[in-house]
């Protein structure tokens, strides 16, 4: 296999079928649509047991990381939704995505053979199509992900700004803002509000996918160059350029997965934060 077919094959999705274009709504991703529910049970099962083992007294490591992430969110939350009724919700909603989305990008740290090698050996011994022989296990590498959450927060926003606002307010509020109440304003304002809705649910989602598919990608042009070792001297020094490289992106990559995920749940505050607010 060439180089480029190595990194097709590591891109290409597990799917019902290949899409007709760029978006394609026929299209259903296994591969994504399985890791993100298995972490998503994962996420619920670490706050299940969270609440078991709770104590009024001393607490231990894991329920002190549990609480101090808690108390991050929620002091977040107080800070951008000042509506406490909102807030009961807006809250564990935004540690639930943090959390979620956390995971999700953590599995851009397994080997980037190990999983997908596993499927497709598997797959192809019990008589599979070659065509299903594919799986990519980082779902935030995968639009449909990043893409779905950040339309559910735009789905959350608009109903904060019906329910605070009133219909008719969040109406009066789509054709008189931000210009200004004037009839030859209205056309104007409302392209700027539907613009300003389609671009922050795009950069939302956007945001998250092009950082972890940039980063499946530099894992995966590190293991080419893992796989050009040769018993050389060339060959050795492919070996601990390959370590290095290695070791010093996932340390980054760390700092990148974390990062993400805060940022997701930060705008996410944020924008439930805004559709409280009257122009």
């Amino acid at each position: 296999m060439t180089s480029g077919g190595y990194i097709v094959h590591h891109l290409t999705q597990l799917q019902n079928a290949t899409p007709k274009g760029l978006v394609d709504f026929s299209v259903f991703s296994y591969d994504s649509t399985f890791f993100a529910t298995l972490l998503g049970v994962i996420a619920c099962g670490v706050f299940w047991l969270a609440a078991r083992r709770v104590t009024s007294g001393v607490p231990g490591r894991f329920q002190a990381a549990v609480e101090i992430m808690v108390e991050m969110v929620d002091r977040e939350a107080k800070s951008i939704v000042h509506n406490k009724q909102s807030r009961k919700f807006a809250a564990p909603l935004a540690l639930t995505l943090f959390v979620w989305i956390l995971l999700l990008n953590l599995m851009d740290l397994v080997p980037v053979d190990l999983l997908p090698l596993i499927w497709e050996k598997s797959w192809l011994a019990f008589g599979g199509s070659p065509h299903y022989a594919y799986l990519r296990v980082v779902p935030t590498a995968d639009l449909s992900i990043p893409l779905g959450s950040s339309v559910m927060v735009l789905l959350i926003t608009l109903y904060y700004s019906i329910k605070i606002k009133g219909l008719g307010g969040w109406m009066h509020e789509l054709f008189t803002a931000p210009f200004g109440n004037h009839w030859l304003l209205y056309p104007f304002n409302f392209a700027m509000q539907m613009i300003e809705f389609i671009s922050k649910t795009f950069s939302h989602g956007m945001r998250l996918f092009g950082n972890m598919y940039a980063g499946e990608l530099l894992f995966l042009l590190i293991a080419l160059l893992g796989g050009a070792v040769t018993f050389s001297l060339t060959g050795a020094a492919l070996a601990v350029g390959h370590i290095i490289a290695g070791t010093l992106w996932s340390i980054f990559d760390i700092l990148v997965i974390v990062l993400q995920a805060y940022i997701f749940m930060m705008l996410t505050l944020v924008y439930i934060g805004q559709a409280h607010d009257s122009h």
